[in-house]
Protein backbone atom coordinates (compact mmCIF):
# COMPACT_ATOMS: atom_id res chain seq x y z
CA UNK A 1 0.00 0.00 0.00
CA UNK A 2 1.45 3.36 -0.84
CA UNK A 3 0.17 6.64 0.06
CA UNK A 4 -0.99 9.29 -2.65
CA UNK A 5 0.03 13.10 -2.50
CA UNK A 6 -3.17 13.58 -1.18
CA UNK A 7 -2.70 11.75 1.69
CA UNK A 8 0.90 12.86 2.27
CA UNK A 9 -0.45 16.94 1.82
CA UNK A 10 -3.76 16.16 4.13
CA UNK A 11 -1.29 14.57 6.76
CA UNK A 12 1.23 17.62 6.69
CA UNK A 13 -1.86 19.85 6.97
CA UNK A 14 -3.20 18.52 10.07
CA UNK A 15 0.27 18.59 11.53
CA UNK A 16 1.05 21.78 10.69
CA UNK A 17 -2.78 23.15 12.19
CA UNK A 18 -1.62 20.79 15.16
CA UNK A 19 1.79 22.79 15.83
CA UNK A 20 -0.03 26.22 15.51
CA UNK A 21 -2.62 25.11 17.42
CA UNK A 22 0.09 24.01 20.42
CA UNK A 23 1.59 26.81 20.23
CA UNK A 24 -1.26 29.43 20.41
CA UNK A 25 -2.06 27.15 23.32
CA UNK A 26 2.26 27.83 24.53
CA UNK A 27 1.33 31.54 24.11
CA UNK A 28 -1.88 31.56 26.09
CA UNK A 29 -0.24 30.32 29.09
CA UNK A 30 2.93 32.50 28.86
CA UNK A 31 -0.11 35.80 28.18
CA UNK A 32 -1.79 34.04 31.91
CA UNK A 33 1.56 33.86 33.27
CA UNK A 34 2.68 37.16 32.56
CA UNK A 35 -0.49 38.87 33.58
CA UNK A 36 -0.43 36.56 37.29
CA UNK A 37 3.24 37.61 37.28
CA UNK A 38 1.82 41.75 37.09
CA UNK A 39 -1.16 41.65 39.21
CA UNK A 40 1.53 39.94 42.12
CA UNK A 41 4.03 42.30 41.89
CA UNK A 42 1.13 45.26 41.42
CA UNK A 43 -0.35 43.89 44.95
CA UNK A 44 3.12 43.19 46.51
CA UNK A 45 4.44 46.90 45.74
CA UNK A 46 0.55 48.42 47.18
CA UNK A 47 1.37 45.88 50.32
CA UNK A 48 4.66 47.45 50.40
CA UNK A 49 3.17 51.06 50.09
CA UNK A 50 0.38 50.36 53.11
CA UNK A 51 2.99 48.37 55.25
CA UNK A 52 5.74 51.55 54.77
CA UNK A 53 2.64 54.26 55.53
CA UNK A 54 1.90 51.78 59.00
CA UNK A 55 4.93 51.55 60.28
CA UNK A 56 5.85 55.49 60.06
CA UNK A 57 2.73 56.01 61.88
CA UNK A 58 3.63 53.64 65.38
CA UNK A 59 3.85 54.74 68.08
CA UNK A 60 5.95 51.99 70.22
CA UNK A 61 7.89 49.04 70.04
CA UNK A 62 4.94 46.77 70.42
CA UNK A 63 2.70 48.56 67.88
CA UNK A 64 5.76 47.87 65.52
CA UNK A 65 5.92 44.22 67.10
CA UNK A 66 1.93 43.78 66.15
CA UNK A 67 2.06 45.15 62.99
CA UNK A 68 5.17 42.91 62.11
CA UNK A 69 3.11 40.32 63.08
CA UNK A 70 0.41 40.88 61.48
CA UNK A 71 2.51 41.30 57.90
CA UNK A 72 3.10 37.11 57.62
CA UNK A 73 0.25 35.87 57.64
CA UNK A 74 -1.05 37.87 54.32
CA UNK A 75 2.44 37.16 53.12
CA UNK A 76 1.77 33.62 53.36
CA UNK A 77 -1.63 32.96 51.93
CA UNK A 78 -0.63 35.42 49.02
CA UNK A 79 2.28 33.20 48.41
CA UNK A 80 -0.23 29.99 48.42
CA UNK A 81 -3.01 31.89 46.37
CA UNK A 82 0.45 32.52 43.55
CA UNK A 83 1.31 29.27 43.75
CA UNK A 84 -2.19 27.61 42.96
CA UNK A 85 -2.69 30.12 39.80
CA UNK A 86 0.76 29.16 38.96
CA UNK A 87 0.25 25.33 38.85
CA UNK A 88 -3.23 26.09 37.51
CA UNK A 89 -2.05 27.86 34.26
CA UNK A 90 1.27 25.24 34.41
CA UNK A 91 -1.45 21.60 34.30
CA UNK A 92 -3.96 23.86 31.86
CA UNK A 93 -1.37 24.37 29.33
CA UNK A 94 0.17 21.06 29.77
CA UNK A 95 -2.98 19.28 29.76
CA UNK A 96 -3.71 20.78 25.91
CA UNK A 97 -0.39 19.54 24.97
CA UNK A 98 -1.70 16.00 26.38
CA UNK A 99 -4.50 16.20 24.83
CA UNK A 100 -2.64 16.77 21.19
CA UNK A 101 -0.46 14.22 22.08
CA UNK A 102 -3.02 12.07 23.03
CA UNK A 103 -5.17 12.73 20.07
CA UNK A 104 -2.16 11.92 17.76
CA UNK A 105 -1.21 8.72 19.21
CA UNK A 106 -4.52 7.60 18.52
CA UNK A 107 -4.86 9.07 15.01
CA UNK A 108 -1.26 7.02 14.68
CA UNK A 109 -1.97 3.76 16.31
CA UNK A 110 -4.97 3.50 14.14
CA UNK A 111 -3.26 3.94 10.99
CA UNK A 112 -0.79 1.96 11.81
CA UNK A 113 -3.69 -0.99 12.70
CA UNK A 114 -5.24 -0.26 9.01
CA UNK A 115 -2.37 -0.53 7.74
CA UNK A 116 -1.59 -3.82 9.42
CA UNK A 117 -5.25 -5.62 8.55
CA UNK A 118 -4.62 -4.17 5.05
CA UNK A 119 -1.33 -6.07 4.38
CA UNK A 120 -3.06 -8.56 6.26
CA UNK A 121 -5.84 -9.04 3.81
CA UNK A 122 -3.29 -8.79 0.75
CA UNK A 123 -1.02 -11.12 2.14
CA UNK A 124 0.17 -14.41 -0.06
CA UNK A 125 -1.27 -17.74 0.85
CA UNK A 126 0.96 -19.19 3.97
CA UNK A 127 1.82 -16.08 5.44
CA UNK A 128 -1.54 -16.49 8.24
CA UNK A 129 1.40 -17.27 10.60
CA UNK A 130 3.41 -14.20 10.48
CA UNK A 131 0.62 -12.16 9.84
CA UNK A 132 -0.92 -13.44 12.87
CA UNK A 133 2.29 -13.01 14.79
CA UNK A 134 2.35 -8.85 13.56
CA UNK A 135 -1.21 -8.40 14.73
CA UNK A 136 0.04 -9.89 18.63
CA UNK A 137 2.66 -7.77 18.72
CA UNK A 138 0.72 -4.55 17.65
CA UNK A 139 -2.52 -5.21 20.05
CA UNK A 140 0.70 -5.53 22.73
CA UNK A 141 1.91 -2.27 21.70
CA UNK A 142 -1.42 -0.82 22.13
CA UNK A 143 -2.36 -2.25 25.40
CA UNK A 144 1.13 -1.72 26.63
CA UNK A 145 0.86 2.56 25.37
CA UNK A 146 -2.27 2.47 27.13
CA UNK A 147 -1.51 1.41 30.54
CA UNK A 148 1.39 3.73 30.29
CA UNK A 149 -1.17 6.44 29.78
CA UNK A 150 -3.12 5.71 32.71
CA UNK A 151 -0.28 5.17 34.99
CA UNK A 152 0.74 8.66 33.81
CA UNK A 153 -2.49 10.21 34.36
CA UNK A 154 -2.68 8.14 38.12
CA UNK A 155 0.20 9.61 39.13
CA UNK A 156 -0.14 13.35 37.89
CA UNK A 157 -3.45 12.92 40.05
CA UNK A 158 -1.50 11.91 43.26
CA UNK A 159 0.79 14.60 42.11
CA UNK A 160 -1.85 17.26 42.13
CA UNK A 161 -3.55 15.83 45.29
CA UNK A 162 -0.23 16.53 46.99
CA UNK A 163 0.34 19.80 45.77
CA UNK A 164 -3.19 20.68 46.99
CA UNK A 165 -2.75 19.06 50.38
CA UNK A 166 0.80 20.72 51.21
CA UNK A 167 -1.12 24.03 49.77
CA UNK A 168 -3.94 23.81 52.27
CA UNK A 169 -1.55 22.82 54.93
CA UNK A 170 0.55 25.84 54.16
CA UNK A 171 -2.70 28.06 54.46
CA UNK A 172 -3.58 26.37 57.19
CA UNK A 173 -0.37 27.16 59.22
CA UNK A 174 0.39 30.79 57.82
CA UNK A 175 -3.43 31.79 59.39
CA UNK A 176 -2.55 29.58 62.77
CA UNK A 177 0.66 30.49 63.45
CA UNK A 178 0.02 34.67 63.90
CA UNK A 179 -2.98 33.40 66.63
CA UNK A 180 -0.29 31.06 68.97
CA UNK A 181 1.80 34.18 69.66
Amino acid sequence: MSLTNEQILASHKANVETLFGLTNKAFEGVEKLVELNVAASRAALNDAASHAQAVLSVKDVQELLALQAGLFQPLAEKTAAYSRHLYDIATGTGGEFTKAFEAKAAEAQQGFASLVDNAAKNAPAGSETAVAVMKSAVSAATNAFESVQKAVKQASDVAEANFNAVANTAATAATAAPRKR
